[in-house]
C-alpha cells in the first residue's frame, strides 16, 4: 500500500508538469492511455487512484475547454516587442482592419518607430563605439519570400530598403556599402551623417569611461578592448530589436525587424535582427517568431526558426520560446545569467506568447479582442 501511494503521488507531481508545459488536450489523452496500462488497471489500485485520476482528468478536461475558447482565431492581430511595441502594434492592426495585408502592415509600422527618437532603432540610435550609427533590418512574407539589409549607413528606413531587395532581386541580403548603393539606386536618399543629441551624450560619456581610442585599440571583445555593454546606465537592456509578427485577415502571416544594433559594437558588427532564422523568420503553416536582446546568443542557436520548430512540434507559442530560452541558458549558464535574450511568438490559430531570459521583457499585443502590454515570464527571477 506504501508503494502504491508514493506511485500515485509521484505521478500526481508529474501530471501536475505536464499541464504547466504541455498542450492541456495532449495531457488528458496521456492521462487517459496511462489509466489503462496493466498496473493501473488493475482493480485494486484504480480504486486507490479513482480520486486522483479525477481530479487530473477534471483539470486536463478544464484546461483543454479553456484552450479550447483561447484558440479561436483572432484575425487580424498583431504582437510587437518591447513598450514602444504599443504604437506600432496600433499602426499594423488598423492597416490590416481596413483591409490591408500582413506585409505591408509590419513595414509601415517599422517605419514608424524607424522615424521616431529611439536608443535602438533609425538613425536616431546609438552609435557604435566608433560614433557611426549603423542600421540593419529585415522582413518575410507568407511566402518566405525575405529582404534583408546590415551594416546601412545614412539611410531613414531600413526595412523599406530590405522590402524592396526582397520585391525586386534575386538576393535576401545586401550590406553596407553595397546596401546603401542599392538604396540611392532606388529612390532613397542619404540623411546627414550625424547623431541625435541623445545619443550623443550618452556616446560621450562612453568614451570618457571607457578611455576608446579607435587607432590603437584591439578591435576584440576577448582581448580585453572596451565591451559593448549588455545593460545601458539607466539599467535598460542594451537590445537590438524593434521586431513585429502579424496575421492579416486572409491568415496570411508576416514579420519585420529593424534596429540601430547593440550601443558601442565594434564598427561592422551585426546582430541577429537582419538574418532570417536568427532574428525573424515566418512559416506561413506554423507561425511567426521574432526576438529581441544580445543577438549573438540568438544567432548561436538560429533562435527565431527553433521557436517556429517547436511550434511544428504541437508546443505553444509560450512554450516553444521558453524552450528556446533554455537552450541559451544549457549552452553557457555562467553568461546567460548576464544578459538579455526574449522571443515572441504568433502562432497560426492566433494564439501568442513570449519567453525571456530576464525579467523586464514585454510585448504588445492588438486584436480585436485585446489591447495590452504583456510582461514576459523569465527563466531567471
Amino acid at each position: 500500500m506504501q508503494v502504491t501511494k508514493l506511485l500515485l503521488d509521484a505521478f500526481e507531481e508529474v501530471v501536475k508538469y505536464w499541464l504547466s508545459n504541455l498542450d492541456f488536450f495532449k495531457c488528458s489523452i496521456i492521462i487517459s492511455y496511462i489509466y489503462t496500462t496493466e498496473y493501473f488497471s488493475k482493480k485494486e489500485i484504480m480504486n486507490k487512484s479513482r480520486r486522483t485520476f479525477l481530479q487530473l482528468t477534471s483539470l486536463a478536461l478544464a484546461g483543454t475547454a479553456f484552450t479550447t475558447k483561447n484558440n479561436a482565431t483572432t484575425k487580424p492581430i498583431v504582437i510587437a516587442t518591447w513598450d514602444s511595441g504599443v504604437p506600432l502594434a496600433k499602426t499594423a492592426f488598423e492597416i490590416m482592419q481596413n483591409g490591408g495585408v500582413a506585409i505591408d502592415a509590419v513595414e509601415k509600422a517599422a517605419m514608424q518607430i524607424e522615424n521616431e527618437q529611439n536608443c535602438c532603432v533609425g538613425l536616431g540610435g546609438n552609435p557604435d563605439r566608433d560614433g557611426i550609427v549603423t542600421l540593419d533590418a529585415s522582413i518575410m512574407d507568407h511566402n518566405a519570400n525575405a529582404g534583408a539589409v546590415a551594416g546601412l549607413e545614412r539611410i531613414k528606413h531600413p526595412i523599406s530598403v530590405a522590402r524592396k531587395i526582397m520585391d525586386s532581386t534575386q538576393h535576401v541580403m545586401l550590406v553596407g556599402s553595397g546596401a546603401q548603393q542599392f538604396a540611392l539606386e532606388n529612390g532613397f536618399t542619404l540623411e546627414p551623417q550625424t547623431l541625435s543629441a541623445d545619443a550623443e551624450k550618452d556616446y560621450k560619456e562612453w568614451l570618457k569611461t571607457q578611455q576608446y581610442k579607435p587607432v590603437i585599440n584591439i578591435e576584440s571583445n576577448k582581448s580585453g578592448g572596451p565591451n559593448a555593454p549588455y545593460f545601458l546606465p539607466d539599467g535598460t537592456a542594451n537590445h537590438d530589436t524593434m521586431g513585429l509578427v502579424a496575421m492579416d485577415k486572409t491568415g496570411n502571416l508576416s514579420g519585420a525587424c529593424t534596429t540601430s544594433g547593440m550601443a558601442y559594437k565594434i564598427h561592422g558588427r551585426v546582430g541577429d535582427s537582419p538574418i532570417i532564422g536568427a532574428g525573424l523568420y515566418v512559416d506561413n503553416e506554423i507561425g511567426a517568431v521574432t526576438s529581441s536582446g544580445v543577438g549573438e546568443e540568438v544567432i548561436k542557436i538560429c533562435g527565431s526558426h527553433l521557436v517556429t520548430e517547436f511550434m511544428r512540434q504541437g508546443y505553444s507559442p509560450t512554450i516553444a520560446c521558453k524552450k528556446a530560452v533554455e537552450r541559451i541558458v544549457k549552452r553557457d549558464p555562467k553568461k546567460a545569467k548576464e544578459i538579455q535574450v526574449g522571443f515572441i511568438a504568433l502562432n497560426k490559430k492566433g494564439e501568442h506568447g513570449s519567453y525571456a531570459l530576464q525579467k523586464g521583457f514585454k510585448y504588445a499585443v492588438h486584436s480585436n479582442t485585446e489591447i495590452k502590454l504583456i510582461k514576459t515570464n523569465s527563466y531567471f527571477k
